[in-house]
């Protein structure tokens, strides 16, 4: 399996180790690292800055909770969720698959004290800018007693 960036294609063997670390995850691409970064920024300034540099305009995240458009939407959907759930953090459970402009994200949620909280794939297509335009979450292991259906108005609301 190869990765390619801007016409150069890396070698990339895909990890069953859980990772922690952003910066090493994604390496070679950086609207991934802000992608996850964004997910974990704790002030308004932080997420919009990481959202200018990893999302394109318009950028649509379609997840079983509804689908929601824009920067600000996320960041919304983001902030309303940690409300709700406290500290958490989104971690990688293994290095990005990346080819053409596509990318595949599986990750972890962890609440504050550590425990997990749910498992996904987010399958990613990077705009002409080769930033982030659309992301398609998948849980791969939900949330206990989660009910889409239930938060698809709290979603639709908050856009």
């Amino acid at each position: 399996m190869t990765e390619t960036t801007a016409g150069s294609e890396t070698p990339t063997e895909p990890s069953t180790e859980p990772l922690t670390d952003a910066e090493t995850a994604v390496e070679g691409f950086e609207q991934l690292q802000e992608y996850v970064r964004f997910w974990n920024a704790d002030t308004e300034q932080e997420q919009r800055r990481l959202a200018a540099a990893a999302l394109g305009d318009g950028v649509e995240y379609c997840a079983e909770i509804g689908i929601l458009t824009g920067a600000q939407a996320l960041m919304n959907f983001r902030n309303q969720f940690t409300a709700h759930m406290g500290d958490v953090a989104l971690r990688l459970r293994a290095r990005p698959q990346v080819h053409h402009d596509r990318a595949r994200l599986q990750w972890e949620i962890l609440t504050g004290d550590g425990a997990s909280f749910a498992t996904g794939t987010d399958v990613i297509q990077l705009d002409e800018d080769g930033r982030i335009g659309s992301v398609v979450a998948f849980l791969d292991r939900a949330p206990e007693g989660f009910d889409p259906a239930a938060h698809q108005e709290e979603v639709a609301a908050s856009q």
